[in-house]
């Protein structure tokens, strides 16, 4: 009894890491028959998703109503903007360089080439199709404006939901006297109502991370992971070198806050996007630690935030700079500095739009590919490990989520720092 008090007791981000760490060997033991326990992750994913729509909505149409001064506004839009563009073509450099270095596709041999195009053929052809028939850039636009606002709320369309929520919170505010007070009311209700329920669902959540993590190593072939062990290793240090060197270089430049002290605020939120891999689904996490944690004002954290989730892919894109120049080499394709220059700008744009769910990285990589002349048919080579890296990649783009939040906040003075989070 004493020790199931504890545990009780025990922090959140505590419960979830156990959750993750006893997932592992679960997966182990279970093999194929983890089947029995994935609905256990598969409903705490939908509890969480079923939150993301009205939080978003409610919490931005807020935040942007709480601005009033559209000149604010649109200062912070732009600063936002401009933050996760340079952090993502940073991203996509250190992911090239990495590649060049360390060549990881010239370590594959013919045989293990042809084992791993065969097991994952099927799954890359349903892929190359959805790339294929993704809008570019420009019908991406024009898309951000919806035709239909219930549609959008509807189909979780994040860009045509935030796009609305910004225009109707504008206009709330232009409407003379107080005749738009009711609407900014109910929706800051709705906006606490979904926090509480984030905090109910957050109970379960060491429950469903360790589903969702046994699924996954009980799935995971041991096979493919030591024939694409050096490109993993690749990515994941790429990843590393990117928390550390660009996103703890920019609060230290931009803030008075102490890195190492953020990365232990926002752990939760981490551990959220490290099991389900979704930007979107970590959301209401992502809100809740920087206001409570960080105490970023709603009216940053309510904009930046959801907007971050949905264009803000850091970590994509420098796997898909790693994944480019891998397949490549495997095909023997040598490419010369337009073509990666293409790689960056390429991937920083498509990076803009791509839904925040698990997977999306490999297909946007095909927009890439197809650029630069890379056959399509080379992401067959790396679904193997696509499920595990996702799950780091989406840790980084949450905390470059979170620390673009942090450096807006505290150039806009809508930051509460503690005296623990300090240099």
């Amino acid at each position: 009894m004493r020790i199931f008090k504890k545990l009780l007791d025990t922090q959140l981000h505590t419960k979830i890491l156990f959750g993750l760490l006893a997932g592992i060997p679960a997966g182990l033991i279970l093999g194929p028959r983890v089947d029995l326990i994935e609905p256990v992750g598969d409903i705490f994913l939908r509890l969480i998703r079923m939150i993301v729509v009205p939080l978003v909505f409610s919490s931005l149409f807020v935040g942007t109503a709480s601005l009033g001064d559209i000149r604010k506004l649109s200062r912070i839009g732009a600063k936002t903007i401009g933050y996760y563009l340079c952090t993502t073509a940073i991203a996509i450099s250190i992911g090239l360089i990495l590649g060049n270095i360390f060549t990881p596709g010239n370590s594959i041999d013919e045989a293990t080439k042809e084992k791993l195009m065969a097991s994952q053929k099927t799954v890359a052809a349903e892929k190359i199709d959805i790339a294929a028939n993704k809008p570019d850039i420009i019908d991406t636009i024009v898309h951000i404006v919806p035709g239909n606002p219930i549609e959008s709320l509807v189909e979780a369309n994040m860009l045509q939901i935030i796009f609305f929520a910004i225009l109707l919170g504008i206009a709330s505010t232009m409407i003379p006297g107080n005749k738009g007070k009711p609407l900014i009311n109910f929706f800051e209700s709705l906006s606490e109502a979904m926090m509480k329920t984030v905090h109910i669902v957050m109970k379960i959540a060491p429950l469903g991370v360790f589903a969702l993590i046994a699924v996954v190593v009980g799935k995971f072939g041991a096979d493919i992971l030591i024939s694409l062990l050096k490109y993993s290793i690749i990515v994941i240090v790429g990843l590393g070198i990117h928390v550390f060197l660009t996103y703890f270089t920019a609060i230290r430049l931009f803030s008075d806050v102490n890195p190492i002290e953020f990365m232990k605020k926002i752990r939760p939120a981490q551990l959220i996007a490290f099991s389900t891999s979704s930007s979107n689904a970590t959301l209401p996490v992502t809100i809740e630690c920087c206001e409570e944690n960080l105490g970023i004002s709603e009216n940053v954290s309510s904009f930046v935030l959801p907007l971050g989730a949905t264009i803000n892919m850091d970590g994509t894109a420098l796997y898909q700079g790693v994944a480019a120049i891998f397949i490549a080499q495997v095909y023997g394709i040598g490419l010369g500095f337009t073509d990666q220059l293409t790689i960056v700008l390429m991937a920083t744009l498509a990076s803009i739009g791509a839904a925040g769910v698990p997977g999306i990285g490999i297909i946007t990589l095909a927009m890439v590919l197809e650029t630069i002349g890379v056959p399509l048919e080379g992401i067959a080579l790396i679904l193997g490990v696509d499920r595990l890296l996702d799950m780091c990649r989406t840790v980084v783009n949450i905390t470059g989520d979170c620390s673009c939040a942090l450096i807006i906040g505290n150039s806009e003075n809508e930051l509460r720092t503690t005296p623990d989070m300090k240099e």
